[in-house]
């Protein structure tokens, strides 16, 4: 791509260059950073360090005389001085590969051995221009993309009014997502979003990729339409400050940092119980199908349906299934399982519908013990809310994928919910019960399918550590006589039993 210029009009603007390069940083990734003496590249180190360890204070050495300085931050950065290089093979003397194997590089005079910098290397050149210094910034391939993009999101910052926010790595998901926490004097914190349009994939069915017939969102303008709808509703969402739909950036309120879990990372009945309740008062309000993120930018909320959820469940058996046997599943064993689940969809089919918000359990849920009422749980990541079975999201809190949830605390949260609707009136309790169990078996066999897709496909093996819980939750939802057919399935192929890991 084209090369990248930014003026830096005195030494807070080229920290702030630091921050951007640190909050774009991966691991393998060579920052090579080139100019004279008091041209800015320790300023920008510095700030680059500093921001990655979250520590303002940290004391972060010029490795001038011990060529290279290691720091154990969010992503390892190994901070090399090749001022004093007599020959560019001395480079692999200094561990120059291995650190790379273990995080990123930071290179000053990287010219005293350029032809060893990977062709990946992201160059910054800076030179003094007037008062101030100009920054170049060229390269090619993903390095200089999201640096790119970083500088983009500082530029969104500034037309916000908030240019000189210091940014500070917040959280990322399992999705090309991620968020940061921006700070500026004088205010309260506030979260940047990063929401970069979804990347479909290759097509898996009817020429359709996976994303469109699940239904993910595409774009950050489903977030805001349904953030804006629950916001009217009384549900306690991050109300958005800022918002650039094109480019997918976000400037939202911070909800606050306390987890749903309780202290000892456990799941706290009470908490279970509110949640619970808070789903019962969405569910008894009408949802409008189209909603309104900008004016005349509409967002249809997509709908639940068969393909969806098929699509979502056969991930069992294209991920799991081969993981246990190691081959694929069998086209007997593909065409036993649709037939199963179709008949199970067929009973869900009468069931209340309503907004659904997918993912609704503790990572997505904020604590917020010093309000009341409904106000104590702040909900993030809703974009991919659908229209759909009631029982899905009470399903999702209630056998959360991500901690154990005792069947004491998940039929406490469960009869939370019970009794609100029941409150508000009009509530068929026998039909949500078996809905309940649907659900719960569809979301954790789609879980099944996606955690060892993670490992396999993403190299992200510690997912795997969570499939015993899942297959416990696949238990208890299958024990309900509505799902004995499809109990009996799971039992014959054994997808239920342990297995070590």
């Amino acid at each position: 791509m084209a090369g990248l210029e930014r003026f830096l009009a005195d030494e807070a603007a080229t920290a702030r260059l630091g921050e951007d390069l640190a909050m774009a940083l991966r691991p393998g990734d060579v920052l090579a950073l080139k100019g004279d003496l008091g041209a800015g590249k320790s300023t920008l180190a510095r700030a680059l360090i500093r921001a990655l360890a979250d520590d303002t204070a940290l004391d972060v050495p010029s490795p001038t005389f011990t060529l290279v300085q290691s720091y154990d931050t969010r992503v390892p950065v190994h901070h090399f001085d090749l001022y004093r290089l007599s020959s560019a093979s001395e480079l692999d003397e200094l561990g120059f590969d291995d650190a790379l194997a273990q995080g990123a590089a930071l290179v000053e005079w990287p010219e005293r051995a350029e032809a060893q910098m990977p062709a990946s290397t992201l160059w910054i050149e800076l030179v003094h221009q007037a008062e101030g210094r100009r920054a170049s910034l060229s390269g090619q391939g993903a390095a200089i993309e999201r640096a790119a993009r970083s500088l983009a999101m500082r530029d969104f910052l500034d037309s916000a009014g908030w240019g000189e926010a210091s940014r500070r790595h917040f959280v990322g998901d399992a999705s090309a997502r991620s968020y940061e926490i921006v700070s500026r004097a004088g205010f309260a914190p506030r979260v940047l979003m990063n929401s970069p349009r979804l990347v479909l994939g290759p097509p898996v069915r009817d020429g359709k990729p996976y994303a469109v017939i699940a239904h993910s969102a595409q774009s950050v303008t489903a977030f805001v339409a349904i953030d804006k709808a629950l916001l009217a509703a009384g549900v306690c969402v991050p109300e958005i400050h800022a918002e650039d739909l094109d480019q997918g950036f976000l400037l939202l309120e911070h909800l606050g940092s306390e987890g749903f879990l309780g202290s000892d990372g456990q799941p706290v009945a009470e908490r279970n119980a509110a949640a619970a309740e808070l789903l019962a008062m969405m569910h008894g309000k009408a949802w409008p199908e189209r909603m309104e993120a900008a004016p005349g930018v509409f967002h249809d909320v997509p709908p639940f349906d068969r393909d969806a959820m098929m699509i979502e469940a056969e991930l069992l058996v294209d991920w799991y299934v081969p993981m246990l046997t190691g081959a694929p599943a069998s086209d007997a064993l593909r065409a036993g399982y649709a037939r199963e689940w179709n008949a199970v969809l067929d009973r869900l089919a009468a069931s209340e519908y309503t907004l659904m918000l997918r993912d609704f359990h503790s990572p997505n849920i904020i604590w917020r013990g010093e309000r009341s009422g409904h106000d104590r749980l702040g909900i993030v990541d809703i974009q991919d809310a659908l229209i759909g079975p009631a029982a899905y999201d009470v399903a999702s809190l209630a056998m959360d994928a991500r901690v154990t949830v005792s069947p004491e605390i998940e039929k406490r949260t469960v009869d939370a919910y019970v009794a609100a609707r029941h409150a508000a009136g009009g509530f068929d309790e026998e039909a949500f019960r078996e809905a309940y169990a649907m659900m719960a078996a569809q979301r954790n066999s789609k879980i099944l399918g996606i955690f060892v897709r993670l490992e396999k496909r993403d190299g992200k093996p510690f997912y795997l550590k969570h499939l015993p819980r899942i297959r416990d939750y696949l238990r208890r939802a299958l024990a309900h006589p509505a799902l004995a057919g499809l109990h009996a399935f799971y039992v014959a192929h054994d997808l239920l039993e342990e297995r070590p890991l």
